[in-house]
């Protein structure tokens, strides 16, 4: 525990936050992900320890190359705020929504009022996972928008567009539904789910994915008008300093929201229970064993903190490094003060500890896996190209100004962090055997795993962590940021040359 922790929560529940972080116990560890994998039904893996690296993922059966190996569940995930102006998905499976007219009116009128993930950003940004993650914020439209002479705001009043970049009346019909162009029949995407709450920022394919998010997730985070005002003016200090900053910390309160969120449903199932059998004679489970039981799915995954492993950038200098540690702590530390006036609960209280918080963020340093989803957009300018010419002429007619409008980056796709549970078991070697990777039917954030090479019984699924094809000083010095040396039979024969 830090001694020297601004927050006073780490000093008043430092017990607790001690038993949050320590490691589970092996025999936990086996319970969780032999429960997990009986329950997502994938007997041909197995998760295991080893006296060599601690936890590995294991075939129980035989795969042969490019069979899928595993599709592994988001457990907490959030697509980055500078892709939500370019890609409209659900926020709880992160499949894409409405149509290929939404998403395509929709990016253009954005970008036509200045806001565009593709533009630089408006902020120093902070780097986790090895990637600098742009971080532009989405302020007021109408405070990025260029007002014509009678006041109005709209593509033919903003700067910087082609002159035949599409009038605000055409975005509008293509948002609205007014406007269909050629050959979308054959792209069709899940209709639009409203978040339950009322806000503007979240929405679902299905009402299923709505209703999940908000019990697990979003009812703590929701910014509607559901949310008692100074909920949400709080919630909204904190969505735009993370924004402004760095969205790692939007992920890190999806995971607090959820463990305040399961806690509370244990404690109702408790209540229910003592309600059902009032004359049982039985110990009650103390509110902390219950936030170690909600604590738990988290409390699987590899931690530290987050000022302590985070990869120090190009631009600042060894000497310096401290100070630019102290930079990343003060600035978690901000952050998590201003969900604490958000969200904090008192039953959950050691959860917004600073040293929770950075274990939390730490957590997606070390284990995240990138969140990607192909867009359909790209794939249906793809489909319009491979039309017979006729077809094709007739289709471009239509299609072509959007597709110049676009530009080249058309085909951005949803792009996101997120924690996955089994994945984040497997481990790293520079001649892995597994590789993640997205087939054209997988539509959702989900995680899917594909075999490289034929894989035995009893042998360890390995991915790469970073580009194999590197040469074996740069790898070391990268999975340095992992906290490692691999010692893969790759490198140890390239260590000897």
């Amino acid at each position: 525990m830090d001694s020297s922790s601004p927050c006073p929560i780490d000093k008043e529940f430092s017990d607790q936050i001690m038993a949050l972080l320590a490691p589970p116990s092996p025999q936990s560890v086996q319970e969780y992900y032999d429960e997990l994998i009986e329950a997502v039904q994938c007997h041909g893996l197995r998760v295991s320890r080893s006296s060599k690296h601690g936890k590995g993922v294991y075939a129980n059966r035989e795969f042969k190359e490019d069979e899928v190996i595993l599709k592994d569940q988001i457990l907490v995930g959030a697509q980055h705020s500078s892709n939500k102006v370019d890609c409209l998905v659900c926020s709880y499976c992160f499949h894409f929504i409405g149509s290929i007219e939404l998403q395509i009116g929709r990016r253009l009128y954005l970008q036509s009022l200045g806001l565009s993930a593709s533009k630089e950003c408006q902020y120093q940004t902070l780097p986790h996972s090895s990637k600098e993650v742009c971080c532009t914020e989405l302020v007021n439209v109408e405070e990025n928008s260029v007002k014509d002479d009678n006041g109005n705001i709209g593509p033919s009043a903003s700067r910087n567009l082609k002159d035949n970049f599409p009038s605000k009346e055409v975005l509008e019909s293509l948002i609205n539904g007014a406007l269909s162009l050629p050959c979308t029949n054959q792209f069709a995407l899940p209709p639009l789910i409203a978040c339950p709450g009322g806000c503007e920022e979240e929405h679902y394919c299905s009402q299923f994915c709505a209703d999940s998010d908000w019990k697990l997730f979003h009812s703590l985070l929701c910014t509607g008008n559901k949310t008692r005002p100074s909920q949400r003016s709080a919630l909204l200090k904190f969505i735009e300093h993370a924004n402004g900053t760095n969205d790692i910390f939007l992920v890190a309160a999806k995971v607090i929201s959820f463990t305040i969120s399961k806690y509370k449903e244990l404690k109702r199932l408790q209540v229910k229970e003592n309600k059902q059998h009032p004359g049982l004679d039985r110990e009650d489970k103390s509110s902390f064993f219950l936030l170690l039981e909600a604590w738990k799915p988290i409390s699987m995954g590899f931690k530290q903190r987050w000022w302590d492993c985070i990869a120090l950038p190009d631009d600042v200098d060894v000497s310096d490094e401290a100070s630019f540690r102290m930079q990343i702590r003060n600035l978690a530390f901000t952050s998590l003060q201003l969900l604490k006036d958000a969200i904090f609960d008192v039953d959950c209280a050691p959860l917004f500890s600073l040293e929770v918080y950075g274990h939390i963020i730490g957590m997606f340093e070390l284990n995240n896996l990138d969140l990607v989803v192909a867009s359909p957009v790209e794939d249906y300018f793809i489909y319009i190209d491979d039309l017979p010419p006729t077809e094709k002429e007739e289709a471009e007619k239509v299609t072509e100004i959007f597709l110049d409008a676009l530009g080249d980056d058309y085909s951005i796709p949803c792009q996101g962090t997120a924690f996955f549970p089994l994945q984040s078991c497997m481990n790293h070697s520079c001649c892995p055997n597994a590789k993640a990777f997205k087939r054209d039917e997988d539509k959702d954030g989900n995680a899917i795993i594909i075999a490289l090479q034929p894989i035995s019984i009893g042998e360890e699924i390995t991915l790469s962590y970073i580009d194999e094809d590197l040469r074996y000083e740069e790898r070391q010095s990268l999975l340095a940021d992992y906290g490692f040396r691999c010692v893969c039979p790759r490198c140890q024969k390239e260590q000897l040359k």
